[in-house]
């Protein structure tokens, strides 16, 4: 069996006659993490709302831990069972506690009986640190709370590749460090991770793989030490130089 879980290969996408991607090349291994970087409007969360089909694209295949996404008769939800997606937005379901949050979908789509999903949703939630809020409502949590809530309720449906669309974007300064240690901790324990991610030190840090992405093309792709400490275009030193140093770069 190949190791590569996610495979994108001339990948397009166009919303009118704006032209979103031009043809995007792109592969994750199993247990590798690979951050995706780039201005707003690069297509970096078009990108990743097309790997598991939440955008259509007009060209191209995503194949997706085995599944042709892009097939027309995939059966697109026993595919999505293998894939976790945490959003910019939490999601969660306002009118449930964080515990039904996360047994509701393993009950309804995975057929596991309320105590075995109870078990598997604790388990989640000792994982981000929030077992202690298993009774709260999210209204209860503050941001950085529901977005690892979020994070618990992906890793109980057991997925093989977890997707995170700027996942600390929506959050307070302060409350964005413990959302990056869960996926620190996911990344250590092997998770096949692809990040959509604004946080230059963790990319540095976690990813095996950086893609820094302009236009809606793939300008440069390689080691994170090397596309964030050394990059060789042009258009990623200067789109790193504005987000490492802000206050320098228009000098």
């Amino acid at each position: 069996m190949s190791d590569v879980i996610v495979e994108v290969s001339g990948l397009r996408k166009a919303f009118g006659t704006l032209e979103v991607l031009k043809g995007i090349d792109m592969s994750v291994r199993r247990g590798e993490v690979v951050c995706i970087i780039g201005p707003s409007g690069s297509g970096k969360s078009t990108l990743l709302r097309c790997v598991n089909l939440l955008e259509e694209p007009n060209a191209g295949t995503v194949v997706v831990n085995g599944f042709e996404m892009t097939d027309p008769d995939v059966d697109i939800d026993r595919a999505r069972r293998g894939i976790g997606m945490v959003f910019q937005a939490f999601n969660l379901f306002g009118h449930l506690s964080v515990l039904e949050n996360l047994t509701v979908a393993q009950r309804k789509v995975l057929k596991r009986d309320r105590d075995e999903a109870e078990r598997i949703a604790m388990r989640n939630l000792e994982k981000v640190g929030l077992a202690e809020k298993a009774g709260s409502m999210p209204a209860q949590l503050s941001g950085g709370q529901q977005q690892r809530a979020a994070i618990a309720r992906a890793l109980a449906m057991d997925p093989a590749v977890m997707l995170f669309d700027e996942p600390t974007s929506a959050l307070d300064p302060e409350l964005v460090g413990d959302v990056l240690t869960v996926m620190r901790q996911l990344a250590e324990e092997g998770m096949t991770m692809l990040v959509v991610t604004h946080e230059m030190q963790f990319a540095r840090e976690v990813a095996d793989k950086v893609l820094f992405m302009d236009g809606g093309v793939v300008v440069e792709e390689g080691q994170a030490a090397q596309v964030i400490g050394e990059p060789r275009h042009e258009r990623t030193r200067s789109f790193l130089a504005r987000v490492l140093n802000p206050v320098h770069a228009g000098e």
